[in-house]
This record gives structure tokens, sequence and C-alpha cells, in this order.
């Protein structure tokens, strides 16, 4: 079972700056749009087909995002997530937009998400089957915070650049 799933995606030309950069707000909705298309073909559900049955869903209460390297209009880029944490209420999702031969990340988003209860309003505990299935797309990662982990990615992608 694959643990990290990722996509292909073109960056276009309208989500780009006057410089031709992509716009640093559409870092986040690329990555949270291949973040869904993740979750439908890995864990077997929409977001809205979940909510539907269960009354529940996923809010995000932290994003933590770092800029690691321009990413130019028309470039193709592969963008992975997985699931790095999770507790009874609460998981955090790593994001990651690579190049297209993954050698090099341009940007990493750590999203911490609460399980949230639509008809109380409140948070509330994930159901033991879908702790289950999210403990099975578990990655441990060394770096327990995200600047260190911003830290290594930036040295694994200087290491790309010197070789």
């Amino acid at each position: 079972m694959q643990k990290e799933l990722s996509k292909l995606v073109k960056i276009r030309f309208s989500d780009c700056d006057p410089i031709g950069h992509l716009n640093n707000v559409r870092y986040i909705e690329y990555m949270l749009n291949a973040r869904e298309d993740h979750v439908e073909a890995g864990y077997g559900f929409t977001y809205e087909e979940y909510t539907r049955r269960t009354g529940c869903t996923w809010i995000t209460v932290q994003n933590e995002i770092a800029y690691l390297k321009e990413v130019r209009y028309n470039a193709k880029v592969v963008i992975s997530s997985k699931t790095i944490e999770i507790s009874d209420r609460m998981s955090k999702v790593e994001i990651l937009m690579k190049s297209e031969d993954e050698q090099t990340v341009h940007s990493v988003l750590w999203m911490t998400i609460i399980y949230f209860d639509m008809k109380t309003r409140r948070s509330a505990v994930h159901p033991p089957e879908t702790k289950e299935l999210f403990q099975k797309f578990l990655v441990e990662l060394e770096e327990k915070d995200f600047k260190s982990r911003v830290a290594t990615i930036r040295k694994q992608n200087k290491n790309t650049v010197a070789q």
C-alpha cells in the first residue's frame, strides 16, 4: 500500500503573478485540491460523501507553509501528501509540491486538522474505523517540528543543485 499519494499538475498562467511565478495563495489551493484527489483515490471516499454519511468532517485549524523555490507558469509539478500524525481528535498532513522529476521541493505545507461534528459544531473523536484507516497511511517523519522539517528539505534541495 502506498502511504504517500501523488499527482502531476500543470501550473496555469492565470495563477501566476506578473513575473510568471505561482502566486503564494495558489500554492495552497493547488495543494488542497491535490489532497482532495489523494483522499478519494487512496482512502476511498470524498469529503462530501463522508460528511453526508457521518455528519462529521475535518476542519483545518493551522497551516504552516514554506516557499522554498519559485514555480513558474506552465511548469509541471508533483504534489504529494501523507498523514504524519493522528490522534483521537486531530490529524496532521504534510503536502509537498515538487519538481516534475521530484528532485526539488518547491513548497512544504503542514496542515493541522480537527475532526468536527457538524451537528454539535464541536470537535469530536475519530470513529475507530476512520482512525484505523488513517493509521494505515501514517508516515513517521524524523523531524517532529515544522522548522526542522523545512531545514532538512532546504538541505536536500541544496545538495540536489550541487550535484
